[in-house]
């Protein structure tokens, strides 16, 4: 099984979010149980087709019966896949269960026009046996996609939850203390900052516990870049901690500089 990657896409907010990059194991499970519902179902539908026919004489050809079935096989691999990934968002039942999901390059949803493209190569894919060429083709590219994949300029990618700036200001049921009050003011220019400012941090710390450590790191350290470039100055951060510790530091004195202002303000 190949070593799962990261693919990061850059939001419009020009927030990285990572996501991990289905290999071919993984793949291969999913396709696994994808096909097992469609033989299921076309097993069905054979026996019922075959009890609707019994009574006909139709006068087929072998080989024109065993060329229809090829085709009907082909288009209903087709239709399973177009149809969920359209309707799921990129995931298939056999993607859901496993926990992947399909995307188009840049993080785009899929989209019923990249299922199709996707599934219609399907039958390049395929030759010459048992997905032997798609198979070649996921070893080679270094995002494990097979020929459909690249022609519709999608990957594979392991669900996790997606972290924006979007998703940081949305609202959470537990509302818990993050930071003690600060006494002083020690942050230089920390008057420029904005208010859109100040909520996208607090709401950074509340939620950082709920993200994984690669978004969490990412997210602090582009915070802290847009910081120091808000107030002017560079700030020296060397880890994780010293990142959230200074972000802590931002959002007590931002709250003890505002009700310096409106106790200005009232008096």
């Amino acid at each position: 099984m190949l070593e799962e990657r990261l693919y990061t896409v850059e939001t419009p907010e020009h927030v990285d979010v990572a996501y991990d990059v289905a290999g071919i194991g993984s793949r291969f499970l999913a396709a696994l149980i994808d096909h097992i519902i469609i033989a299921i179902v076309l097993s069905l539908s054979c026996v019922g087709l075959s009890l609707a026919a019994s009574g006909l004489d139709l006068g087929l050809d072998e080989g024109l019966i065993i060329g229809l079935f090829g085709l009907g096989l082909y288009l209903s691999l087709c239709a399973y896949h177009i149809f969920f990934e359209t309707l799921w968002n990129g995931q298939t039942p056999g993607k859901r269960l496993i926990g992947l999901r399909m995307v188009r390059v840049g993080g785009r949803p899929i989209g019923f026009v990249g299922s199709s493209v996707r599934n219609i190569i399907r039958l390049a894919d395929f030759l010459p046996v048992l997905y032997g060429l798609g198979v070649m083709v996921m070893f080679i590219d270094k995002r494990s996609r097979r020929l459909g994949d690249i022609a519709a300029g999608c990957i594979a990618v392991r669900e996790r939850q997606a972290a924006t700036l979007e998703s940081l200001s949305a609202p959470i049921t537990t509302q818990t203390p993050v930071v003690p009050a600060a006494r002083s003011i020690t942050i230089p220019n920390l008057h420029v900052l904005k208010h859109e400012d100040y909520d996208v941090v607090h709401e950074y710390l509340r939620r950082s516990n709920s993200l994984t450590f690669e978004v969490r790191q990412r997210l602090a350290r582009q915070l802290v870049d847009g910081l120091q470039q808000r107030l002017g100055y560079p700030i020296q951060i060397r880890d994780q901690t010293e990142a959230e510790t200074f972000l802590r530091m931002i959002v007590a004195e931002y709250q003890a500089l505002e009700r310096l202002g409106r106790g200005s303000t009232a008096s």
